[in-house]
């Protein structure tokens, strides 16, 4: 008797997990830091399950269902054929960076999407500096600001006016959030060595990593971004395109 491959599932009401078990897989349904590792395949159900499974650096290839538009995820009601093609490993691969930000030497987060490091009470302006492979690119007076991967450059940062990134881009789109002067741009950056610094203490400033708070930022932090790891999503003929007019 063969094994059953094992699929872990996240954020699944059952019928994925259903599905799994009907197609010959092994569902192993709960929280991804308890059943992703180990596991041959992963099957997040939504966005937030994806962002939960990302942070856990998941080396078998991790399969999207009503996940938002960030990766090609397959819509719910395709969950079953989806999953077949999973547990009978017949699907593509768009692999993804996964970046690591560091606020100075206390505190790391893990993100798929994006991050932002924005003012903790509304209408509040701070100023903040962008710095990348070690030279400055900008500086400007906002609410905050937005650092999006390739993935979550369909998100907020494409709604400020910047370009939609493909996965295998080595590159970071940074945004101003409500930007003090109208004119204030966009900009599309390396990866590798890039800085976002809150240049004045005139308000408390939070960093986000992709929907969770991580912890307060001030001028003499800084926060360090890099590609960490990646992570393989399987694209099966259901998988949509993650481009927003597609």
């Amino acid at each position: 008797m063969t094994n059953r491959p094992v699929v872990a599932v996240v954020g699944d009401d059952g019928s994925v997990a259903a599905a799994v078990e009907a197609t010959g897989g092994d569902p192993r349904p709960g929280p991804a830091a308890d059943v992703v590792p180990g596991s041959d395949s992963v099957v997040a159900v939504g966005e937030a399950a994806l962002l939960s499974v990302a942070r856990t650096g998941p080396s078998a290839p991790v399969l999207p269902v009503a996940a938002g538009r960030g990766v090609r995820s397959v819509p719910h009601d395709e969950a079953e054929a989806a999953v077949a093609s999973l547990v009978g490993d017949e699907f593509d691969v768009d692999t993804h960076p996964i970046f690591g930000a560091a606020v100075g030497d206390h505190t790391s987060a893990r993100l798929l999407l994006d991050c932002m490091l924005v003012t903790a009470e509304p209408a509040q302006i701070s100023e903040f500096a962008v710095h990348a492979g070690g030279e400055p690119v900008a500086r400007f007076r906002a609410d905050g600001v937005v650092v999006a991967t390739p993935a979550g450059s369909v998100g907020y940062a494409r709604r400020a006016g910047g370009p939609v990134l493909p996965p295998e881009t080595d590159a970071a789109v940074v945004v101003p959030v409500a930007p003090f002067a109208t004119d204030t741009d966009h900009w599309v950056v390396p990866a590798a060595g890039l800085r976002v610094s809150v240049e004045r203490d005139v308000a408390a400033v939070d960093l986000v990593a992709d929907d969770r708070v991580v912890g307060a930022v001030t001028p003499t932090d800084g926060v360090q971004l890099a590609p960490a790891e990646t992570v393989d999503i399987a694209v099966v003929a259901a998988s949509q395109s993650p481009y927003p007019s597609v």
